[in-house]
């Protein structure tokens, strides 16, 4: 790369702009945050006494920002620590700290001329070969630095980010035709492999491409919706992950971006858009935009005023929320509404038979399925070649901004593109003369596909498909299991599959990747085949969401139930063995954790040589929650990384760090990234951290080649710290207090002194140096008879039905 970027200035500390200065800060940026200064005192200000003069009033708004970024949820710092590396300031007094920069980025307020007036002052004093980007969503980016120095429009570019940056992956990437090839390609490169993101090229074109097509088909959904009179509540259970987009589905997306939002973006979109575009007649519907308008005046504005098409209430003490009636404008208890086509595709796992199952429907919901589905793949078809030359970038930004499962050219292709279009004329949402001429040539999709994977993409301006070139940091188990000799092994529960160079995959494959007796049975196998010679190290992970979200509860409660306590032990001594295996076993095993990694699937984690995370994992050993304790080895752990560094060194004490490792275990804690789980203690400080979810896998190969060639070998046998009954005692006074100010309940005590037992060596009289085995042996008889308990198995019930803690 020519361009390194190890500084940067964020301009505007408003909600996108803090998170952006965030997520920066997230992956090691030292990030300036600059605001105005503020022209007036608050009333606040008055009573201290302040004057317009003093630095904490100089810097009120951007500070404002920033705490809101501290304090957003979801979280758009990783952990408290990089925060550190934000520094506020204003445009007046800190606007030098733009001549240090590697790479500026504006996120004001959507106004032209102020735009241009910011950016004549940062070409009067940025450094030769400074990045300078706008986060604009709708203005033309060529317009912003009309004028400028050659230098700075060389260097100038869109960089759009999707809010919460932290979490969205797309970035939308809009050079302009002055723009230099390689700050393109360098603030690609770096947003990819950096801060993580799923990289877009854009044309200059009215919102892009994301939310051109999410406003184009967003405004024909609204307008469908309100004339042929659906309710919010309906709406929501249909056009979510029934049809391949996220549980946020139409109105709680909006409520999530807020009313005032898409208004402005609407309107803005409105204007910029030739009136003969396919979406303006739903972009300027009379009814939809004077619903919006009114909420807008009212101030339902959605999440943020907490109160849009949903509003959250209390009955009887319980949180409801209920959505807006579209025709009172009233707040009113969501009502149960089922449909028979809804219940016919709902359980098909592959997304196009399901859709294809809801299109074959002739109820209210496959109506609303048809036209919403319909409409966006004309529309995507018409906006080709305007914003994008082929399918690629189109799809891309719908999955990565949207979430979509798929985007509208990948739905096209596994509905069969002929039949489609086809229906699409039929309904009255013809394709574009495109599509049909590329049907008449014979063409049948528009990608070309080996297996599963994308080899290839149709581009209507050549008629001809253009290769998609593997890109080699990205490994898909699904695309190497499309070569049956690449599995080496597999059973109900999971694979172990070939990655090439000595190095193999274990892969769960379980609902919610659920730890079984046959996944235990294959990480054996698989560890047995490692040590035969066959290779150079193993890897465990997946491309799946998530990790592990545990053990499974349902095969633990009723094997308790059952009284079928040998079965429980052996198993319990399964997980603890293989872990243990793991941990000493003398080729190098790399978990590669993403997503969910809980109880069961953290303790595997932590017994793993090495870990390779994704940077969004959240981590936790959460067995409380269920009535038991960690029993896989995972109360031993934080002991052996917690406990015993401290106390090999003269003079220690054991309690506080003891106290540390219950108030995590005993309250269940999950961390919110995987550097927060390193600051827990739960990754070790080797443990390395992947920013972009697509290269996991691909990394945690690496690693194990890495520590192949460098000769590893496994750690020596280690000696636990078992505290004894002093440190015993002192734990349950605190878990007493608890219980004295009603924070547990009885229960709960019980639960808790089990760990402690654990945690503190059992009725040792004095402290002692013990085998981990010792530690392994005590989780497993605190496990096995809090089994035993009708609570716990209450607990685990109201866990399998609910998906929430009991706290009984």
């Amino acid at each position: 790369m020519k361009y390194q970027i190890n500084k940067a200035v964020v301009i505007g500390s408003g909600t996108m702009g803090a998170a952006i200065a965030a997520h920066l800060a997230n992956n090691g940026i030292q990030v300036s945050l600059l605001d105005i200064v503020p022209r007036d005192l608050t009333e606040d200000e008055k009573g201290k006494g302040l004057a317009l003069d003093d630095p904490a009033v100089r810097n009120r708004i951007v500070n404002q920002g920033f705490q809101a970024a501290l304090k957003s949820r979801p979280a758009s710092f990783f952990s408290k620590t990089p925060a550190n590396l934000v520094k506020l300031g204003n445009l007046e007094d800190d606007f030098d700290l733009i001549k240090d920069a590697d790479w500026v980025i504006e996120v004001i307020i959507e106004n032209l001329k102020i735009k241009q007036d910011l950016m004549k002052r940062i070409d009067e004093i940025r450094a030769e070969g400074t990045i300078i980007s706008t986060n604009t969503s709708g203005i033309p980016v060529t317009s912003i630095a009309e004028g400028l120095s050659k230098g700075f429009q060389e260097h100038f570019l869109g960089t759009h980010f999707f809010n919460p940056p932290r979490y969205l992956k797309l970035l939308e990437v809009i050079p302009t035709e002055k723009t230099l090839p390689e700050v393109v390609e360098d603030i690609s490169h770096f947003a990819e492999y950096r801060l993580g993101k799923g990289v877009v090229l854009c044309k200059d074109t009215p919102n892009f491409i994301a939310n051109r097509m999410g406003f184009g088909s967003g405004a024909f959904a609204l307008d469908y919706i309100l004339k042929n009179k659906y309710s919010v509540k309906e709406v929501d259970s249909i056009t979510g992950p029934l049809i391949g987009r996220p549980k946020t589905a139409t109105f709680r997306l909006l409520d999530l971006v807020g009313i005032d939002v898409w208004n402005h973006v609407g309107a803005n979109l409105t204007e910029a858009l030739p009136k003969e575009d396919a979406a303006m007649p739903y972009l300027v519907s009379e009814q939809a935009n004077k619903l919006m308008g009114d909420m807008v005046e009212k101030g339902m504005l959605g999440n943020k005023s907490k109160q849009g098409f949903y509003k959250q209430v209390k009955v009887e003490g319980k949180k409801e929320f209920w959505p807006l009636n579209l025709e009172t404008r009233e707040h009113e208890p969501a009502e149960s509404i089922r449909y028979d086509s809804v219940g016919a595709a709902r359980d098909i796992e592959d997304l196009g038979e399901r859709l294809a199952k809801m299109l074959e429907g002739d109820d209210r919901a496959a109506e609303l399925v048809r036209a919403i589905l319909l409409q966006g793949l004309s529309y995507a078809s018409h906006c080709i070649p305007e914003i994008a030359d082929s399918a690629k970038p189109i799809d891309d930004a719908m999955r990565w901004g949207f979430g979509h499962d798929a985007g509208p050219f990948e739905i096209w292709d596994l509905l069969g593109v002929k039949k489609l279009a086809k229906l699409m004329k039929e309904e009255g949402f013809p394709a574009a003369p495109w599509v049909d001429k590329m049907i008449k040539d014979g063409v049948t999709g528009f990608y070309e596909y080996e297996g599963k994977q994308k080899t290839a993409v149709y581009e209507p301006g050549t008629k001809k498909y253009t290769t998609i070139l593997p890109t080699p940091q990205i490994l898909l188990l699904s695309e190497i299991k499309n070569d049956k000799d690449k599995i080496l092994d597999r059973n109900t529960s999971g694979s172990l599959i070939d990655l090439g160079d000595g190095v193999a995959c274990i892969e769960f494959q379980t609902k919610m990747n659920a730890i079984d007796d046959d996944t235990l049975n294959l990480m054996n196998k698989s560890l047995d085949y490692a040590l035969e010679g066959n290779l150079n190290g193993i890897v465990i992970g997946s491309d799946s969401a998530n990790f592990s979200a545990g053990a499974n509860l349902f095969g633990v409660v009723m094997a308790a139930q059952g009284g079928m306590w040998d079965q429980l032990d052996d198993i319990v001594r399964k997980l603890q063995d293989v872990n243990m295996r793991m941990r000493y076993f003398p080729k190098p095993v790399v978990v590669a954790p993403a997503g969910l990694a809980l109880g069961g699937g953290a303790e595997i984690t932590m017994h793993g040589n090495r870990v390779v995370a994704g940077a969004e994992l959240y981590i936790g050993l959460v067995e409380v929650g269920a009535g038991v304790i960690p029993a896989g080895g995972g109360t031993k752990e934080m002991i052996r990384r917690v406990v015993n560094p401290p106390l090999r060194t003269n003079d220690a004490v054991a309690f506080p760090y003891l106290q540390r490792v219950f108030e995590q275990v005993g309250m269940g804690a999950v961390a919110t990234s995987a550097l927060e789980g390193q600051e827990m203690g739960i990754l070790g400080a080797a443990d390395r951290i992947i920013i972009n979810r697509d290269h996991l896998l691909a990394e945690a190969k690496r690693e194990v080649l890495h520590m192949a060639q460098g000769g590893y070998q496994p750690p020596p046998p280690e000696k636990m710290y078992a505290a004894g009954r002093d440190a015993l005692s002192g734990l349950k006074i605190g878990l007493n207090n608890f219980r004295a100010g009603g924070y547990i309940t009885e229960y709960e005590v019980e639960i808790g002194s089990k760990l402690i037992y654990v945690m503190t060596g059992g009725n040792l009289s004095q402290p002692e140096w013990v085998d981990e085995q010792y530690f392994l042996d005590l989780e497993r008889e605190a496990f096995l008879s809090l089994c035993g308990e009708k609570k716990t198995q209450e607990r685990m019930w109201h866990l399998l039905q609910k998906g929430k803690v009991l706290h009984n």
